[in-house]
């Protein structure tokens, strides 16, 4: 009896000490992320789901699965705006990091086939990209390669957005973005001129607005490879159904990254064809798909 006293005793002197201790915070850690995105640009292979990418020394949420070949590309909006609904940048820790590609597959022994292993460093708070192209078949000068860039965009100037193109084939292409009108037609020179193959392009800074993309192989004619396209256009923010937000106001929706939307960066993204007798995603013809690279600043109080 005695030992039960005792022990009742110690228990209410806990519930006592616990209800008199203010409350406390607790303060969660900030950590240090990067932002990581995967693009699968290989047309000759994949498992039967695509390709996996994951970070395989941590383990965290950025992992990039079934990403098919394009990304599986999509349309949004009105006009129909062909973007890669696979491609988000996902947060990953800063430092040096350790990340491999699979095959994407329900055997075993395709899905445990490695295509990559790298190693890469990454800084807080900067995006990057990781490109996967060329052919996996291949050993000469269109063979699978994966390059890992920064997606150090700086800002725009005020109501500009910045504009890309990534040639994704094996060959050097001319890219031309103009003004989407209803009659508009390619410019007599490229925006772009022989991009080689594999390759990005610098950005070209532009009014905000809507814009059309086309393609053609180097020196060809300008919608030979990719006809007239509409790039993504984002949404401004809206402010109690209000669209755009007047001075001061606080959105309800933020803006959506696009080349209508003032600060932002777009990237349009020149894809092959897929190659016969091939699991990778079945195109026909070469594509153009569209991702943005900058969102536009935020527009609410420095507390949101």
């Amino acid at each position: 009896m005695r030992r039960i006293v005792q022990l009742s005793l110690l228990a209410l002197a806990v519930g006592a000490s616990a209800c008199s201790t203010p409350d406390l915070v607790h303060p969660t850690e900030n950590l240090p992320y990067a932002g990581v995105r995967f693009i699968n640009a290989v047309p000759d292979s994949a498992g039967s789901f695509g390709l996996d990418f994951r970070f395989v020394d941590l383990l965290e949420s950025n992992a990039h699965f079934r990403i098919s070949f394009r990304n599986s590309p999509g349309t949004v909006g009105t006009p129909a705006q062909n973007v890669s609904t696979a491609i988000q940048y996902k947060g990953a820790r800063d430092g040096s990091r350790n990340f491999r590609i699979f095959l994407d597959d329900t055997l075993q022994s395709v899905a445990s086939t490695v295509l990559v292993d790298q190693t890469v460093s990454l800084t807080k708070l900067h995006n990057y990209t990781a490109m996967l192209w060329g052919n996996a078949r291949s050993s000469g000068t269109d063979k699978m390669k994966l390059d890992f860039w920064d997606e150090d965009v700086t800002a725009p100037a005020t109501g500009k957005v910045k504009l890309r193109a990534i040639n994704a084939t094996a060959n050097a292409i001319d890219v031309y973005t103009f003004v989407a009108t209803p009659f508009a037609t390619p410019p007599a020179t490229p925006t772009w001129a022989a991009v080689p193959a594999f390759s990005r392009t610098t950005y070209v800074e532009v009014d905000a607005g809507a814009y059309n993309y086309s393609a053609a192989n180097a020196g060809g004619a300008a919608t030979s490879l990719i006809a007239t396209t509409p790039a993504l256009i984002g949404a401004l923010p809206t402010c109690s159904g209000v669209i755009p937000c007047p001075p001061g106001g606080q959105p309800d929706i933020e803006a959506a990254p696009g080349t209508g939307v003032p600060g932002s960066a777009v990237s349009g993204i020149v894809f092959p064809a897929n190659s016969n007798n091939s699991k990778a995603a079945q195109f026909s013809t070469a594509g153009v798909v569209f991702v943005w690279d900058k969102r536009p600043p935020r527009t609410c109080d420095p507390l949101c």
